[in-house]
């Protein structure tokens, strides 16, 4: 018996809000859309995306090209 034997399965259900729009954590504006820009970066492609009403930021990404691994 592993300790996964143990654990209930849990089920996530997963649905299609219609036109419900997330929020905004910063000025609470529902969020329909947002700005992105390029970072320079050493390797890769850095981005940086943000709120279109009071421009805070939402969340960084870095995308490292195929030959980097």
């Amino acid at each position: 018996m592993s300790a996964f034997d143990a654990v209930p399965e849990t089920r996530i259900d997963v649905r299609n809000p219609g036109e419900i729009y997330p929020l905004c954590p910063h000025c609470s504006a529902e969020i329909r859309q947002v700005f992105q820009r390029q970072l320079k970066a050493m390797f890769g492609k850095s981005f940086i995306y943000y709120c279109t009403n009071c421009r805070k930021s939402l969340g960084v990404t870095h995308r490292k090209g195929f030959w980097m691994g």
